[in-house]
């Protein structure tokens, strides 16, 4: 079966959805990868786990590239390796749109950014809860996005922590100081309540899996967040 459309403008709107697929049924994920973009999200978001920088594994660019067979929405992909700079080529030429490394594992990481943005693709940092805003304040000005861990990663379905709402607000003042746009993403326990939050706190796109895709009803579950998302952004 085919689900292939015209492909979707990358970063179109001011708050933004992603669904990760960590949480989807492999089994069906075409289908299920259909219902999301029906109901509205903005991006598909892809875990990318090794077994060694997270204790969990998941897939990499072969699979990928099947994802992007199916979908024209822009891939979003989140890197939680050890080595990244050794596969940045595969991801693009799996049809990944934007990239985020990890700023734990990058010793180099201005070079690595630069490489992906010649690649052609969006670049994105993560940072883990743990980790302090000030290690990529001098990388704000030549990334695309900013990614902010709200649960340790590695599996899906986890507790947001509560803690970091404050460094999302402290991500957006950084940020308001540029002369440019970065996106301000979180990952982690993104449910409608959560949702509200971290829009609130100053968040741009929101990452949300197990509230998706293990709800009884998917389309409604986004359509859901979706609206906590919006009728929160208006009222910044």
């Amino acid at each position: 079966m085919n689900f292939k459309r015209r492909r979707k403008t990358l970063l179109p709107k001011t708050i933004k959805l992603a669904a990760s697929i960590l949480s989807a049924d492999f089994a069906h994920l075409a289908e299920e990868i259909n219902l999301v973009e029906k109901a509205g999200v903005d991006f598909i978001h892809l875990d990318v786990m090794d077994g060694h920088f997270v204790p969990n594994i998941t897939f990499g660019p072969a699979v990928i590239k099947k994802i992007r067979s199916v979908t024209d929405l822009p891939l979003d992909a989140h890197l939680m390796i050890s080595e990244p700079n050794r596969y940045l080529e595969d991801f693009r030429r799996a049809g990944v749109d934007i990239l985020t490394v990890h700023q734990e594992v990058c010793p180099h990481l201005h070079r690595t950014v630069q490489k992906i943005k010649r690649l052609g693709m969006k670049a994105g940092v993560a940072l883990n809860p743990a980790t302090p805003l000030v290690t990529v304040e001098e990388i704000l000005t030549d990334i695309d996005l900013l990614l902010i861990m709200t649960v340790n990663p590695g599996f899906g379905g986890q507790t947001f922590i509560e803690t970091m709402l404050s460094k999302i607000e402290r991500a957006k003042q950084m940020i308001r100081k540029l002369d440019r746009t970065v996106e301000i993403e979180v990952d982690g326990g993104i449910d409608g309540l959560t949702a509200e939050e971290t829009t609130r706190a100053g968040a741009t796109i929101l990452v949300s899996g197990s509230a998706i895709f293990h709800a009884n009803d998917i389309s409604e579950s986004v359509k859901d967040i979706l609206k906590k998302m919006k009728s929160e952004s208006k009222r910044d």
